[in-house]
């Protein structure tokens, strides 16, 4: 035990907690200001065990733990999601991503958002539960707790340390932080372009403000957010060695910031029994398994809102027409403070626009605010409050059959899919997020003619404003109206297998394809991404026995050596090809015009071993011949052979050589021949560790996306690769592998700082840990208490 666990230890209060077990708080029953008592056991690599008798208790103790790993990322987020970070943190002017951040989740406080979608009946539908308030409750007091004992001028991590804006927290901090996850991809996607949104004025449209993330937005292909992603598979009976399930949980999220991920085990006896992980200041486990079901997430190609063309009152910008008749837009105007270059504070306003559909939002070019249109958005998780209360439900599920009637209830995954497995060998594959109900039927009726290529290629859906029966409507079967219901979502049960890596739904099973549904969820019968490829192929192998591994079918053990055998699936199929093309010509022609020489990448790419390990050697001359769009096929896609399409290598086309060329300038002063893991690394203190994986580009299964540093190499990672488990459900309870890649603590002082990144590096791992035998034969285990008294 350090000298830090020992102190920490011995200043914690102690309410009524027994050690050899607690009795828990029976369902139904609301705690109330009886105080708070939690057990934490830190196993290896610092994850929390946390038992607690009730809800309130159990909060109370993750609350403790969360803060005293990651206390600054969770002070920092209440500070973001309260509209204060130009207070705190300054920006360069009133078109600053912190201001624009401020204004716009300032409004949200200001419309007391997150009050609203609390007020209402408590069934964890039209309301959160009082089990879930007592969890959030409990984490706000457990924060707290950590923050008096230790004091913010004591705090261990610089990053926080002594500054004015760690504060106590609250619920509705916690609330707030919810609610911005729950609008992710919907108006926090485009919240440049609704705090930019101005009507004309009378000589002309409002000059906009720069609205970057809008305009990305409407730029992307599908409705997954920036900068997340991941691969998951759900395998069944068929698929296993022990006919037991097995699910693959390998989220793809920033290494940094307030979308890490939390690795912990929550305990209500008799209640609620979950070991996973959480993203930082979530109370509840969101990727993770219980005793005989597992499940993880990837993000879906749903969209999450849709935008509505309003046709303007003449003379009157802020009025527009449904059926007929004119409706006046409400307004707010936000004040919002900048801290300046001498300290002092100067105030920012912005005056928002909302109509009955949503707030209106402009993207340059495209949806501009002019004196007869205008637009605006409904962002179908602006109202989801059912998050927690549905992963509590899952948590509570034995079956994947169970877990899909809980999906069936409370529709609450904001944008990701489901992929999940049970001990009897079932798998699950289900896009069931909340997505705006756009049937086809509605589609072909209120989409304008100039924006249904928009909707086809990309599923954004325009629908006309000026018509109240183009309104999204409500499905019998939903939880809440303007959202599919489940039997208009895709699911898929399977005793072989289901995958996902951020494709859409089509092909979570290519022996049995998901077909038939609106282009607002997804695409069909369309390239699927090298990523998505690979990992069906690796799925393939493994059960035919061909992948170099003993034996067909999965263990813990083989699943965790295919994720992490670094293929280059883009390599296997073109490096042959690319080689051949550049042996017969030593320079290319850059996109700049230059001339480069390629003699030295074609030797590094000839002897590379396709794979994106620490020894691989010319891996990133690949990878960025692959992000240069060098990747460019001679063969069409074909539907009926969707995961070996296309296959060669378009050596005619002389965009291939220039990538190839660019790939070369882009690692001027890097050794093209070095191995991966001399020049990717992640810093942790002095040391820096090496990192495999790579780009999704280049069809590498194990995502890492790293900086590129001019001379250097990739000396940070930005994200990738986080949480990854791989559980096998058996008869005895659950086991196997699993990971936190950047490891459990933000802080550098922290124990648990940098020891999983130096594992993942290895491609070691830790155990599951959910039974008491697993548990306590954890040579590492401590166990201490927490409390506080009745409050008054």
């Amino acid at each position: 035990m350090t000298a830090r666990s020992k102190r920490v230890g011995a200043a914690l209060v102690v309410t009524g907690l027994v050690a050899s077990g607690l009795a828990a708080v029976p369902a139904g029953a609301h705690q109330r200001d009886h105080g708070y008592a939690a057990e934490i056991r830190r196993a290896s690599y610092g994850v929390p065990h946390i038992t607690a008798r009730s809800f309130a208790d159990l909060g109370f103790g993750v609350g403790y733990a969360q803060a005293e790993d990651n206390l600054c990322v969770i002070a920092e987020t209440a500070v973001t999601v309260n509209g204060e970070r130009s207070r705190w943190f300054g920006a360069s002017g009133p078109t600053d991503p912190n201001v624009r951040s401020d204004l716009f989740y300032r409004k949200a406080v200001e419309d007391r958002a997150v009050e609203r979608l609390l007020a209402g009946r408590r069934d964890g539908v039209h309301a959160p539960t009082d089990d879930v308030r007592d969890l959030v409750r409990g984490f706000a007091a457990g924060y707290n707790s950590y923050l008096r004992r230790v004091g913010a001028a004591k705090l261990s991590d610089p990053a926080c340390r002594g500054r004015g804006w760690v504060r106590p927290l609250t619920e509705l901090d916690v609330w707030r932080t919810t609610w911005a996850s729950m609008v992710r991809a919907g108006s926090a996607a485009v919240l440049d372009g609704i705090v930019a949104a101005a009507p004309p004025t009378a000589t002309g449209p409002a000059a906009a403000q720069d609205a970057p993330g809008a305009a990305a937005v409407l730029a992307a292909a599908d409705g997954a957010p920036a900068g997340v992603g991941s691969n998951a598979y759900g395998l069944g009976e068929a698929a296993t060695a022990t006919r037991g399930g097995m699910v693959l949980a390998n989220p793809h999220f920033p290494w940094d910031g307030a979308e890490r991920f939390y690795r912990m085990h929550l305990k209500v006896p008799g209640r609620y029994d979950v070991e996973g992980a959480a993203l930082i200041g979530d109370p509840i486990v969101e990727i993770g398994h219980n005793r005989t079901l597992a499940w993880s997430h990837t993000v879906s190609t749903a969209r999450r809102f849709v935008w509505h063309r309003l046709a303007l009152v003449p003379g009157d910008p802020t009025s527009y027409y449904v059926d007929g008749r004119p409706r006046k837009m409400t307004t707010r105007t936000v004040t919002v403070q900048v801290r300046g270059p001498k300290g002092d504070l100067v105030p920012v306003r912005r005056t928002f626009h909302d109509t009955h559909y949503g707030p209106v939002v402009v993207v340059p070019g495209t949806f501009d605010w002019t004196a007869t249109t205008a637009y605006a958005i409904t962002d179908v998780n602006a109202t989801n409050n059912r998050a927690f209360d549905g992963w509590l439900q899952m948590g509570r599920a034995s079956t994947v059959r169970e877990l899909k009637r809980v999906l069936d209830h409370y529709q609450f995954l904001p944008w990701v899919n489901v992929i999940a497995a049970d001990a009897r060998g079932e798998a699950l594959y289900a896009d069931h997020s909340v997505i705006p109900r756009v049937t086809d039927a509605l589609a072909a009726t209120c989409i304008p003619a100039a924006f249904r290529p928009l909707y086809t290629s990309s599923g954004q859906a325009v629908l006309d404003g000026s018509r109240s029966a183009c309104a999204l409507g409500a499905d019998r079967d939903a939880a809440v109206p303007g959202i599919f219901g489940p039997a208009d979502l895709p699911v898929r049960f399977r005793t072989d297998y289901v995958t996902n890596s951020n494709d859409s739904y089509w092909l979570a099973n290519p022996e049995a394809p998901l077909e038939g549904y609106p282009r607002i969820i997804g695409d069909e019968r369309t390239p699927r991404s090298l990523r998505t490829r690979l990992g069906l192929d690796q799925v393939r192998q493994r059960l035919a026995g061909t992948d170099g591994l003993p034996g067909r079918g999965f263990t813990a053990e083989r699943l965790w050596q295919t994720v992490f055998g670094n293929r280059v699936y883009g390599g296997e199929l073109v490096r042959d090809d690319l080689v051949a093309l550049c042996t017969g010509r030593p320079t290319a022609t850059a996109s700049d015009g230059t001339t480069v020489d390629v003699r030295d990448a074609c030797a590094a790419l000839k002897r590379w071993d396709l794979h994106a390990d620490l020894d691989s050697r010319g891996a990133h001359v690949f990878i960025e011949f692959a992000v240069e769009s060098g990747l460019r096929f001679a063969d069409a896609f074909s539907a009926a052979d969707p995961v070996r399409t296309p296959r060669r290598l378009d050596t005619t086309d002389p965009r291939v050589l220039t990538a190839l060329a660019d790939a070369v300038r882009n690692l001027a002063g890097i050794p093209l021949d070095a191995r991966l893991g001399d020049i990717q690394t992640e810093p942790r203190g002095d040391r820096r560790i090496p990192i495999h994986g790579g780009r999704a580009e280049a069809g590498i299964f194990n995502m890492i996306v790293s900086t590129r540093s001019p001379g250097v190499g990739y000396p940070k990672v930005v994200h990738g690769s986080s949480f990854v488990m791989a559980v096998e459900l058996g008869p005895n309870g659950p086991s196997g592998r699993q990971i936190l890649t950047y490891s459990q603590s933000t802080d550098p002082n922290s124990p648990w700082y940098g020891d999983q990144t130096a594992l993942y590096s290895r491609k070691g791992w830790d155990t599951i840990k959910y039974t008491e035998a697993q548990i306590n034969a954890d040579p590492n285990l401590r166990t201490y208490r927490v409390g506080e008294g009745r409050h008054h």
